[in-house]
């Protein structure tokens, strides 16, 4: 079975194991898949890129709830009034 693999840059459990930092840093900033047999078992990135993936899933999820809503009759309050 062939799975495909997302990333430039692979290394194996074995190489992560044996020496983690040099794994991480080897992709210059990019992510690393992790091999098990061959496979991808997960994928390694930098901080920075996952705090950033994890802004733009909130963006999106913010956008979805705004797609669903831009439609909905809006009720004009006065600040006074709050």
């Amino acid at each position: 079975m062939t799975t495909r693999i997302l990333t430039e840059a692979a290394a194996s459990i074995s190489e992560l194991k044996a020496n983690p930092m040099k794994v991480a840093l080897s992709a210059h900033g990019e992510a690393i898949a992790i091999l098990n047999r061959n496979e991808p078992a997960f994928y390694c990135i930098p901080a920075d890129t996952y705090e950033f993936m994890m802004d733009h899933i909130e963006d999106l999820e913010l956008l979805a709830i705004v797609q669903e809503r831009k439609n909905e009759t809006s009720v004009k309050v006065s600040l006074n009034d709050l």
